[in-house]
């Protein structure tokens, strides 16, 4: 019997001069936003494949495109709850487990992170209780599970090069076996924006 798994995309509305901060000094505060809204909606392009349902949780108002997008494309839009990323993520995982058999959480800036990389992330999620997919710079780009524990939340350093290390430190301590995805590379500072044209994303520096 298959996994019934709910996909959740986290992100941060595109409003200029909040999005992408430590872009702007290359992009601009309008370039960083406008950034922000390729990679969301390259996000919301993701197949659907594999998920019994798709959640857009936006951390602000959204605007009339984005919601057209959304519905077009069968993703529910929805304001993330309150709290710090950590308690956050809990929620939308502790709502989402209450309806499926299993969660993934994403968020927009890993534009490297496709199709393929799902099928795998769906596949480990078969076979074990969590999954996790690393960034290159210490961070995840995307956390499967079938359980919850606010441990997992609860005084991490996010946005620092410690999160995947503390991470794997809390399964250890929960007991929890886990599968690692291959590592992926997402967008958070100037030097990493030559990669976009790789994928075919370009911005004007």
């Amino acid at each position: 019997m298959s996994l019934s798994i709910s996909l959740h995309l986290l992100a941060h509305s595109p409003v200029p001069g909040r999005v992408k901060t430590r872009l702007i000094p290359a992009l601009g505060e309008e370039g960083a936003c406008d950034l922000q809204r390729q990679l969301l909606e390259r996000a919301l392009h993701l197949p659907a494949e594999g998920f019994s349902e798709r959640f857009l949780w936006l951390d602000d108002g959204s605007d009339d495109d984005l919601q057209a997008l959304a519905a077009a494309l069968d993703w529910t839009l929805v304001e993330q709850p309150a709290g710090d990323l950590g308690e956050r993520m809990r929620r939308i995982a502790a709502l989402g487990l209450a309806e499926s058999d299993a969660v993934m959480l994403i968020g927009n800036d890993c534009p490297a992170l496709d199709a393929h990389y799902l099928d795998g992330a769906c596949e480990a999620l078969s076979g074990q209780p969590v999954v996790l997919g690393p960034a290159e710079d210490g961070g995840c780009v995307l956390l499967g599970l079938r359980r919850v524990d606010p441990a997992l939340f609860q005084a991490m350093p996010w946005g620092t090069d410690q999160v995947l290390a503390m991470t794997q430190v809390r399964l250890r301590q929960l007991d929890w076996s886990y599968e690692l995805l291959p590592v992926l590379w997402d967008i958070d500072r100037p030097e990493d924006l030559p990669r976009l044209a790789e994928l075919g994303i370009f911005v004007e520096v």
